[in-house]
């Protein structure tokens, strides 16, 4: 009789073509959301190469086609009457609208001097609604090939004993963590969306993914490093960025609000493997493989997939410029962020200590803007010196939500959450990231990681 640890050792010639096939229809899927390649001088993932293209070579059609998906997402809920379901609907039906009326004075020449100032629509609609509003349906397509043929439940067997403990989640969860962090944040909540509605995450998990993971993308940290004069200090910022919010997300997983949410699972986990025989290699394998066999058609995944990144999408691309158009009206012209600031001035006090930083808590202001658009803060304080301006960098990208981007696509996804719980989760990453940045910072000067510039 075959021995239980021995049962994959040799896969039978049934189970040979399925894990072939799993493997190339998931390398696919990581090539397109995890190679990094240059097309054009310009380096980032095949699936922001070909939105980005789309946006900037075919301008015209990229703009019609996201017109249309914000007049969709604003007027399909009257049509429907599905804005009659809650004081959420009733809100964001509301919000769609002004974000298509915003799109359009933009588009049309009509929006005010103060209005059109390259900091606010001009920035909102070209540099935010209308590429994540292309690269959504691109990568709802994309992501067919990451999470639809077996590499998850592979993946979730082998990194089990990592994720729950840490971030009380599948192990499957990782590839949705690498992928929010390293992709694009609409992308990641894309990701944790189709597996909340898969019964996969429960409330809880699919909370600690997207706020915790869902950052902005590689792509724009660079952004920030170059606005913020950190390029040579590239290598550190980034894998600093990487330590300092993964370690606030084990932080807040285990902290209300998160810690408080629904962990009820609708159906029985995909990882749970550990009664299977074998050892965990070889019930990856088993979990991946019948993953497989299970599947539904590629085309009517493919199908699947870019229908709800289409609807995501409807909802996202007006969102963002209305909710992002009242953040940075806030910061511009009112002292909210500074009254908001308040809040922060004690872990900025702490910091200030152990960087030596006399006038850190100043800053709270600059800090708190990050609440409306993450790259703000960098905007503020480029001429700030040198620990705070890498501080600031380190926080922009750890505390990962913002009104102007992540906030609005948290929203739009099926997972049930109060905008409230994610102001208090926002100010509990920013309290602990500028602590645990300040203690990278400390780390990165005592082992001669970075050094003060002359």
């Amino acid at each position: 009789m075959t021995r239980p640890d021995t049962a994959l050792a040799s896969p039978p010639g049934g189970l040979v073509l399925p894990l072939f096939k799993l493997l190339a229809f998931s390398a696919a899927g990581i090539f397109l959301f995890f190679v990094d390649i240059e097309i054009g001088g310009r380096h980032t993932i095949p699936v922001d190469h070909l939105s980005s293209y789309l946006v900037r070579e075919q301008r015209s059609i990229a703009v019609i086609f996201v017109l249309a998906l914000m007049a969709w997402g604003a007027f399909i809920p009257f049509v429907t009457g599905t804005f009659r379901q809650s004081v959420t609907a009733r809100v964001f039906s509301v919000i769609k609208l002004v974000g298509l009326a915003l799109a359009g004075l933009y588009l049309a020449g009509l929006a005010p001097d103060w209005a059109n100032q390259k900091d606010m629509l001009p920035f909102l609609f070209e540099k935010l609604a209308l590429p994540v509003g292309v690269l959504i349906p691109i990568g709802a397509l994309a992501l067919t090939f990451l999470v639809g043929f077996g590499l998850l439940e592979l993946v979730g067997v082998l990194m089990e004993r990592v994720m729950r403990p840490l971030f009380r989640t599948p192990g499957y969860s990782a590839i949705d963590a690498v992928t929010s962090f390293v992709g694009s944040y609409s992308i990641g909540l894309l990701v944790t969306n189709a597996m909340y509605l898969q019964g996969k995450y429960t409330v809880r998990e699919a909370m600690v993914i997207s706020t915790g993971f869902s950052t902005v993308s590689a792509t724009f940290m660079i952004v920030v490093a170059k606005t913020l004069n950190l390029m040579e200090h590239w290598t550190f910022f980034f894998w600093a960025s990487f330590v300092v919010t993964f370690a606030v997300t084990a932080i807040t997983a285990y902290l209300p609000p998160i810690a408080g949410m629904d962990d009820r699972r609708p159906t029985p986990a995909g990882d749970e493997h550990g009664t299977a025989a074998g050892n965990r290699w070889q019930r990856a394998l088993q979990a991946g493989v019948a993953r497989y066999q299970s599947r539904e058609p590629l085309p009517q995944m493919l199908w699947s997939n870019l229908k709800d990144g289409l609807q995501m999408s409807a909802v996202v691309a007006p969102s963002i410029l209305a909710v992002g158009f009242a953040g940075l009206c806030l910061a511009k012209f009112t002292p909210v962020f500074e009254w908001i600031g308040v809040l922060l001035k004690p872990a900025l006090w702490v910091a200030g200590t152990l960087l030596g930083l006399e006038n850190a808590a100043a800053a709270s202001g600059a800090f708190a803007s990050g609440l409306a658009e993450m790259f703000l803060p960098a905007i503020l304080l480029k001429d700030a010196e040198f620990l705070l301006r890498f501080l600031v960098a380190l926080v922009s990208i750890s505390t990962v939500l913002f009104l102007s981007g992540c906030v609005p696509c948290i929203l739009a996804t099926r997972i049930p959450v109060k905008f409230r719980d994610l102001l208090v989760i926002w100010l509990l990453r920013s309290l602990l990231s500028i602590v645990l940045g300040a203690v990278a910072l400390r780390a990165g000067l005592a082992f001669g990681w970075i050094e003060m510039p002359a």
